[in-house]
Parts: structure tokens; C-alpha cells; sequence
């Protein structure tokens, strides 16, 4: 794994030490010499990870770390503070304008290395679902970055591990007052925890006794429904060499012991924004994949995706030598509808049509608007007699239950006409199959309307 890893520092040397180390391990290195500069090349998307000087003129590192965690261009983009500065406050004042680590110079090879790497392939994932969510902003669902910067970090679900009372103690007390927080203090329990909780960060002590913490971590890690809960270790100040292989196998951030109160606080606003905003492009690449396959009016299957699946339910019907039906409905008279009443009344008739078809289906039938007032179901491992005994019930219910309209003011009467086809051998196609069941229906229309109408054989 690569990156490229934008340097800034306003001292030629720093930056030359920095380029060699980074580049030793083929990190492809790019330099800034002040804030501004940086902030530039982070919007044009060249960099993928910032270490940042702290103390700089004209723009400090605070400012410059700020600025790019507030802006929804590079809002992802991850920031590392390297300064000589180390005292506590420091740490916490990075941490709160929005740096992702807090180095202090000089810091040894493997852990800035590490840290580099840990956060290069955390971008990496992050970068791959943002590039999925580019189409849900394409159809009008709101980006989540303006809600990551807005978002404060606080009122999280927190689970510490950790089998010593008077640690998990005072971490949750200081935690109390801005996360939810669970404690187990059996690591032994602790996976299960995890995995049945839904944390926004699990806190985990690598001096648990008689456990291996890290293999905990790990675990978390590679299980599917965990994969992406953020861990926050704490280890000893004298355990860096656990630590870095902590960020080897998918730790997130760390706290050295003793624990400063404030910059514990900040490590977990940093992990708990983290979370949801993952969470929310995962849920915007979800309804973009949602939107995609479905009518936005009915909440039915759309044409598209019924088109592309049926093909593969027909396949799997002559693989099995099972039977299958399509049915064709079509609303009779929709256009005098949407002509006497209007078309809001039309789409009111068309909502609660699919809401019918949905409660007189199987959930492995497939049920699509197939265009206007027509809409398909595709019924697997059904003949054409079990097929026109459903499409014959669901039409005396459309025709016995008038449907609201105009807010539940008025009720009007509706009917339905249903051709229905069945597959034929195994040389039949999709496109044949919807061709007979059409017909049917035009035969039905023709025939007086408010009827089912097999295909004739």
C-alpha cells in the first residue's frame, strides 16, 4: 500500500528529514512550506494524508488543520500534527481543531511510519465509499460532510474493555459526561459485546490480564459487522512497540497511560464523528443504490431492475424444471382519474395499488412498476392455475375496497385488468414471456376490463 503524503513544514531541513523517511517507504512524498500553500494542494485533491507543522508564520498548523477539517473539500483528508510542541494542551489543541494524531518531534521512525500507514489505508476505505456516494449526490440526497463538520462528537455509544476496576472506572467517568459508556470487564465477553452493540468506539486497555488485547482488537476488526468500529487503544508509556503493531492490525488511535483527561476526551469526539460520517456515506450509497432499482412513487421494483432480474429467476426455473408466471396489471380507466380528480389523486390510487400487490404477494415474488398505472409480477415456482387464483383474488379486492384520494376526503371505486403467461420450455425468453402476458391483458381491456385473462396456450 501507497500514498501520497503531503509534507509541511517551514524549515527546509524538517522537511527533508520527513520526505527521506516517507519516501523510504515508498511513500510518494509532495512539500508545502506554509499553511496557505497547503490548503491549496489539499483542494485540488493531490494529497491523500497531511503532516503538518504546528508552528509556522504567517498561518499556524492550528489554523491550517482547522480550515481543512471545515471545509467539505478535504474534510476527509487526514491530518497529522508533527511539532516539537508536547505538552498535553498542545495534543488537545490539535485534537480540537481537527487533526487525526499528535506527534511530538522527534518522533521515532516506526511509529511515525505507523501512524502514516494507519491512516493512509483508513483514507484509502473512506475514499472508496465516497466515490460511490459522488451518484447520490448526482440524484439530490444531501452530502453528509456539511453534517460531519457540524457534528461535535458528543452522545455516542462508548464500550470499554478493560478488566482493571479502578482504569475502566475513572475512563468512564471522565467519558460520562459526553458518551454513553459501557463497561466489560471480561475480555472474554468482549467480542460479543461488541459485535451485538452497535458502538461508535470501543476503548480497549492492551493491559488486560491473562488476554492478549491486541488479538481482541483484531478480532473486532476482521468480523463483517465490526469491521468498521473505531478502536481507541490505551497501553503503558513504555508498550509503544504493542502500539504500533496495534496500528499494524487496525487500531485507530491510541492514548499513552498516564491518560490526560482532555485529550481523552478528544480522541473519542475525533473516533465517534469518524463513525457516523462513514456511517452516512454508507447510507447514502445504500439509498443511491435503492433509488436506482426503485420507483420513487410506488416503492416497487422499477423496470430496470425487473428486466435485468427476471432473466435470472427464468434461468433459474429451467435449471430447476420449476414453473413460473408473469401477471401484467393495468388500472382501468387510470387516465379519467387523473382527469376528473387530478393527477396528486392519480398517484394517491397508484401508491396504494402497490401497498395491495405487496400484501397479496410472497416475498419471493417480484412485484415492479412496469410504466404508468402498468405493473408486473413475476411469481417463481408458480403454475398458471395457483397464478390465476392470486390474480383473480387480488382483483375482486381492488374491486370490492374503494381507494382514498385527496387525504382520505373522498373514496372512489377501482378496477383492475391482469394478463397472466407462463414460461414455456427452455428455449422461452423474458421478452416472450411479457409478450404473451400483454396480450393476455390487451384481451382482457378489449374483453370489457375489471378480469383476469390467462395467455391462450
Amino acid at each position: 500500500m501507497t500514498a501520497r503524503v503531503l509534507v509541511v513544514d517551514d524549515i527546509p531541513a524538517n522537511v527533508k528529514l520527513l520526505e527521506a523517511r516517507l519516501s523510504a517507504e515508498y511513500f510518494d512524498v509532495i512539500t508545502a512550506m506554509n499553511g496557505e500553500e497547503a490548503l491549496a494542494i489539499c483542494e485540488r485533491g493531490e494529497c491523500d494524508l497531511v503532516l503538518l507543522d504546528a508552528m509556522m508564520p504567517i498561518m499556524n498548523g492550528f489554523e491550517a488543520c482547522r480550515r481543512l477539517k471545515t471545509n467539505p473539500a478535504t474534510h476527509h483528508i487526514p491530518v497529522v500534527m508533527v511539532t516539537a510542541l508536547d505538552q498535553p494542551a498542545d495534543r488537545v489543541r490539535g485534537l480540537e481543531a481537527g487533526a487525526d494524531d499528535f506527534l511530538t518531534k522527534p518522533t521515532p521512525d516506526f511509529a511515525l511510519i505507523a501512524r502514516v500507514r494507519s491512516l493512509a489505508r483508513l483514507k484509502m476505505v473512506t475514499d472508496e465509499i465516497r466515490m460511490r456516494a459522488v451518484t447520490s449526490r448526482d440524484i439530490g440526497i444531501e452530502s453528509p460532510e456539511r453534517e460531519a463538520i457540524a457534528d461535535a462528537g458528543r452522545g455516542g455509544r462508548v464500550l470499554i474493555v478493560d478488566d482493571r476496576a479502578g482504569s475502566h472506572e475513572r475512563i468512564a467517568e471522565v467519558l460520562g459526561g459526553e458518551q454513553s459508556v459501557e463497561v466489560e470487564a471480561n475480555p472474554n465477553e468482549a467480542l460479543f459485546r461488541v459485535a451485538e452493540g452497535n458502538y461508535d468506539l470501543v476503548i480497549v486497555s492492551l493491559g488486560l490480564e491473562n488476554f492478549d488485547a491486541l488479538r481482541l482488537c483484531s478480532q473486532v476488526r476482521s468480523l463483517e459487522r465490526t469491521r468498521n468500529t473505531p478502536i481507541l487503544a490505551v497501553a503503558e508509556a513504555d508498550d509503544s512497540a504493542r502500539m504500533v503493531r496495534g496500528l499494524e492490525i487496525g487500531v485507530n488511535d491510541y492514548l499513552m497511560r498516564p491518560i490526560d483527561k482532555n485529550e481523552l476526551l478528544a480522541r473519542a469526539r475525533t473516533q465517534v464523528r469518524k463513525r457516523r460520517y462513514t456511517e452516512r456515506l454508507r447510507d447514502n450509497v445504500q439509498m443511491s443504490i435503492e433509488m436506482a432499482i426503485t420507483d420513487a412513487l410506488t416503492g416497487l421494483f422499477n423496470r430496470r431492475y425487473m428486466e435485468s432480474h427476471l432473466a435470472t429467476l427464468i434461468e433459474q426455473a429451467k435449471s430447476r424444471t420449476k414453473p413460473l408466471t408473469a401477471l401484467i396489471l393495468d388500472i382501468d380507466y387510470f387516465k379519467s382519474i387523473n382527469d376528473t380528480h387530478g393527477h396528486d389523486a392519480g398517484d394517491d390510487v397508484l401508491r396504494e395499488f402497490a401497498l395491495r400487490i405487496r400484501r397479496s404477494i410472497r416475498g419471493i415474488d417480484l412485484a415492479c412498476r412496469y410504466g404508468g398505472e402498468e405493473f408486473v409480477v413475476v411469481m417463481p415456482e408458480t403454475d398458471m392455475a395457483v397464478a390465476a387464483m392470486v390474480a383473480e383474488r387480488l382483483r375482486r379486492r381492488i374491486a370490492a375496497d374503494p381507494f382514498a384520494i385527496q387525504g382520505g376526503s373522498r373514496n372512489i371505486p377501482v378496477t383492475i385488468s391482469i394478463g397472466i403467461a407462463g414460461l414455456r420450455g427452455r428455449d422461452d425468453t423474458a421478452a416472450a414471456l411479457l409478450k404473451r402476458a400483454d396480450q393476455a391483458l390487451y384481451r382482457a381491456k378489449r374483453d370489457g376490463r375489471n378480469r383476469v385473462v390467462p395467455d391462450a396456450a
